[in-house]
């Protein structure tokens, strides 16, 4: 397929678009769903205002509530942010008015919910037909462009953590097939070790840097929002710069996605496009 740069780039940059997938560094929102100024929101934007700032890699959790799958924080008893369709319609929406960018969307399934439960909800938003749908388990080298997905018109990757099964919805793919992440829920980032899947040494997979900082209140983690201005830092102490440096000399690449608490607060863009090696 012959390929032509799309107008305004992919992903808000023309140098994108020969990129492959495997190859891009992207912030991203962690728990993006939530969003609010309680101990229990991690964002302060809306999703649809994160997809306008530019956020392309979306990560939620999701849980059973009432027999639907709703986006909770840990259980819907603490914190229930609606219904997973509200969520992926808003995604929709948004992906039906900017043609060029590429969205990766990273769902949890704390309550190990059958994936066609997934699957419904996707197709009844309509979000599936944006959905990518590989030929075969993909090794790093073998992903798309950018500009090959938005060609195709299947500008959504989509991973689930547990239970992705792709005879049963082909576009729902396995989290650790793909990806490894480093610890989460930390309060200093002085590591860049895998810590997810158990028994992985990382080989051949993408890397999740989870660079989101907690603080301990009386034994509970809550996210360190009043260091959210130098955790988000393009460069410095604790800064995202940092860490990427860290991961760069321990693995040898760079991060692919990179999830961030309060994305607005501090200077991710500026990180990202130092780590993609753009002015």
């Amino acid at each position: 397929m012959g390929q032509t740069v799309s107008a305004g780039g992919c992903n808000g940059n023309t140098a994108l678009c020969s990129r492959q997938y495997s190859n891009v560094t992207q912030i991203g929102a962690h728990d993006s769903a939530f969003v609010g100024i309680l101990p229990t929101d991690n964002q302060v934007k809306s999703v649809a205002d994160q997809l306008d700032a530019g956020v392309r890699f979306l990560q939620a959790q999701t849980h059973e509530n009432s027999g639907e799958l709703h986006l909770c924080h840990t259980s819907c008893l603490e914190l229930n942010a609606g219904p997973l369709t509200d969520y992926l319609s808003t995604i929709k929406t948004w992906m039906d008015k900017n043609k060029n960018e590429v969205v990766t969307l990273l769902l949890t399934n704390g309550d190990r919910v059958n994936v066609s439960t997934f699957g419904s909800a996707m197709s009844s938003t309509g979000l599936d037909k944006y959905a990518y749908v590989p030929p075969k388990k993909l090794s790093m080298d073998e992903w798309p462009t950018l500009q090959e997905l938005i060609d195709d018109g299947k500008r959504l990757v989509m991973f689930l953590d547990y239970l992705a099964d792709t005879s049963k919805v082909d576009y729902i793919l396995d989290e650790f097939s793909y990806f490894f992440e480093t610890a989460y829920d930390v309060t200093n980032f002085t590591s860049c070790a895998l810590d997810r899947p158990p028994g992985s040494k990382g080989d051949g997979l993408m890397m999740i840097v989870n660079h989101f900082k907690d603080i301990d209140i009386l034994g509970i983690d809550i996210p360190d929002v009043m260091h959210d201005m130098s955790t988000n830092a393009a460069t410095g102490s604790g800064s995202i710069g940092e860490q990427a440096d860290l991961c760069i000399n321990t693995w040898k690449r760079s991060p692919n996605f990179i999830l961030l608490d309060n994305f607005n607060i501090g200077d991710a863009f500026t990180a990202q496009n130092n780590l993609n090696h753009l002015s």
